[in-house]
């Protein structure tokens, strides 16, 4: 019973009228007054207080945030989604590279404002709709609830912006064929760029160096620990579900290493009667060329183990990838291990995007590579739904 549901549960009784609210307002005060309610909230006798807002006031969709800076190039970055993981990840990233960030925008502008300070960004909005209209921004980076990236990858696509989005480019077929029609259209200054940090961390990148070509086995696992079913990214429609959702992170760095493109897809679950957003599989990517990838996806391990381990098996050698701290070498001439700081990418990552931002240039992914990575995500659920391999056009 989450907290949605309380809302609409409580809604739909006052709707109804069965439930009355009325007698529980204690007064109603002009917004000019609110000192009146806020002054002392714990004053005998008030119960509900309700503030009135003047019926032809101005909202302010944007607010300015301390003072500007001079940045080298013209480009700025727009920020939409102000939750955890911008605060966390993101933002710390792009501020060590000094990232020109012109707007954070989220629906509750109050948490864009705070997250705007903390990122020393120009401007905080509760209104996306205006950095899509500011010719400085040429950069917009997408960090909604999943089922909002389509829509926004859209707008900004069609704003003549280029698109940084996090994790799933989007959630099914038709999402991905309407995002492509618009890619295609726009002009060729514009790029489209997915979240798969992992691609960039120091550990991929020796990992692929140090591999070179030839035919491999890959097998890469993450111990993702469990998430209660009624958790918006377990809500197919709206988080796509843990596959789509998450393990898109490893079907990318498998096919990074491959150097390859997913053209076959066979997943099986665990349980006799798995559910679309199951998140216990293990998932057979066969490559065009010839290489073979495992991704175990599993929730019911323990916090105690290795959240993420990548194996890859080539011509003699053995690459044991631990965590994104330690990468070891089996059979590999002239290296043993490498050891560090966990880096799954999101500071070269960000970096790199910066670059962008204030001098143009290509993708950070291949488009190619991304549709790819994207189409294989929904042949594992389709997989999954007829028990067969699924082709990956």
């Amino acid at each position: 019973w989450t907290e949605k549901r309380n809302f609409e549960t409580i809604l739909g009784a006052i709707s109804s009228k069965a439930l009355d609210v009325q007698p529980l307002i204690t007064e109603v005060v002009d917004l000019a007054d609110y000192s009146e309610i806020y002054g002392d909230m714990r004053k005998h006798g008030s119960i509900a207080s309700i503030l009135k807002f003047p019926v032809n006031s101005t909202i302010e969709r944007v607010v300015p945030i301390g003072e500007k800076r001079v940045m080298v190039g013209n480009g700025k970055l727009g920020i939409i989604g102000a939750g955890n993981f911008a605060s966390a990840t993101i933002i710390p990233a792009l501020q060590k590279v000094n990232a020109p960030i012109k707007y954070i925008a989220s629906a509750q502008g109050l948490t864009a404002k705070v997250l705007a300070k903390k990122a020393k960004a120009e401007n905080a909005t509760s209104d996306y709709h205006v950095m899509l209209s500011d010719p400085e921004v040429n950069t917009v980076l997408i960090t909604t609830r999943h089922s909002m990236h389509a829509s926004m990858v859209i707008e900004a696509l069609e704003a003549g912006k280029s698109v940084f989005v996090e994790k799933p480019l989007c959630l099914n077929e038709e999402e991905l064929q309407s995002i492509e029609k618009v890619y295609m259209n726009a002009n060729d200054r514009v790029t489209l760029t997915v979240g798969f940090n992992r691609r960039f961390s120091p550990f991929a990148e020796k990992m692929k160096t140090l591999l070179g070509g030839g035919p491999k086995n890959i097998v890469a696992t993450m111990n993702a620990g469990y998430i209660p079913p009624e958790m918006w990214v377990q809500d197919m429609e709206v988080g796509g579900g843990r596959i789509i959702g998450e393990a898109c992170h490893f079907i990318d760095l498998c096919s990074f290493l491959a150097d390859s493109r997913v053209i076959a897809v066979c997943m099986n679950a665990l349980g006799e009667n798995p559910q679309e957003n199951t998140d216990n599989v293990s998932i057979l990517l066969k490559y065009e060329n010839g290489i073979n990838a495992v991704v175990n996806y599993f929730a019911n391990g323990s916090k105690a183990y290795a959240k993420e381990r990548v194996e890859v098996f080539s011509q003699g050698k053995v690459l044991v990838l631990d965590n994104w701290r330690k990468l070891e070498g089996y059979g590999v001439k002239g290296f043993s291990k490498m050891i560090g700081t966990m880096d799954k990418g999101h500071k070269r990552q960000f970096a790199l995007l910066n670059e962008r931002v204030l001098k143009g240039g290509e993708a950070l992914i291949p488009y190619e590579s991304i549709v790819n990575t994207t189409r294989a995500s929904f042949a594992c659920i389709e997989s999954l739904k007829k028990k067969a391999w699924i082709e990956v056009r």
